[in-house]
């Protein structure tokens, strides 16, 4: 099955959920431990039933949904009909869902030497990544075989000094990217550079440290 870019995920009409590259996220506000429990029992028996194994986080008082399918390494007709399940089920549990606010975020290494480094962190973190038969990571990152803690990927860069070694990748939803943005700045922060945006802008904090605020928008042809 093939995966959805951005633009289809937009288009195919769900309410509450966002895409931040990798899946389609949402928080579904329940009130009360009980009722979130109750609702990811539904949610549970829904997935059983349809062969399908989202990402559930039970906490109090709400419950994130995380959706992709993991052996096509993204999101597809599937996940999306699932997400129009999981909306039905928390509609009829009183429960409302929005992905606002919502982000995912990414640590990127900076290097010129990404095949000399990766083993290291890949054992040090206890990632898995690259090798056969494991998740299906991209060439140039690795990440949490258990999927709690955020991909680490290797990002190529010349050997100067001095530079910046790490930064944060954070995706939002396109929506909620220019109010990001002009709070980060109001804050002290600044736009180095915004010519790969909507795709991505480059932000750094007072002393200059640099980060990345990221989107689905233009990306692999993708419409702004």
């Amino acid at each position: 099955m093939s995966t959805l870019t951005g633009q289809q995920i937009a288009g195919s009409g769900l309410t509450g959920w966002v895409f931040l590259g990798d899946a389609l996220y949402t928080r579904a506000a329940t009130g009360s431990f009980a009722a979130g429990l109750a609702l990811v029992d539904a949610i549970g028996a829904a997935a059983e039933a349809a062969n399908h194994h989202p990402d559930v986080d039970l906490r109090y008082p709400h419950v994130d949904i995380r959706l992709t399918s993991h052996d096509a390494g993204g999101v597809t007709d599937r996940d999306v009909a699932m997400a129009r399940t999981v909306t039905d089920l928390a509609r009829d549990a009183g429960a409302s869902l929005d992905g606002a606010g919502l982000s995912r975020l990414e640590l990127a290494l900076d290097t010129p030497e990404r095949d000399g480094i990766r083993p290291f962190w890949r054992e040090f973190l206890a990632y898995d990544g690259g090798a056969e038969g494991e998740r299906p990571w991209a060439a140039d990152e690795i990440g949490d075989p258990l999927g709690r803690l955020p991909v680490l990927w290797f990002q190529a860069s010349g050997a100067e000094e001095p530079r910046q070694r790490w930064h944060l990748d954070v995706w939002v939803d396109p929506s909620e990217v220019r109010g990001r943005i002009a709070r980060a700045v109001a804050a002290g922060g600044r736009v180095v550079d915004d010519s790969r945006a909507p795709a991505f802008w480059v932000l750094a904090d007072a002393e200059g440290n640099r980060s990345c605020l990221c989107t689905w928008q233009a990306r692999d042809g993708e419409n702004e």
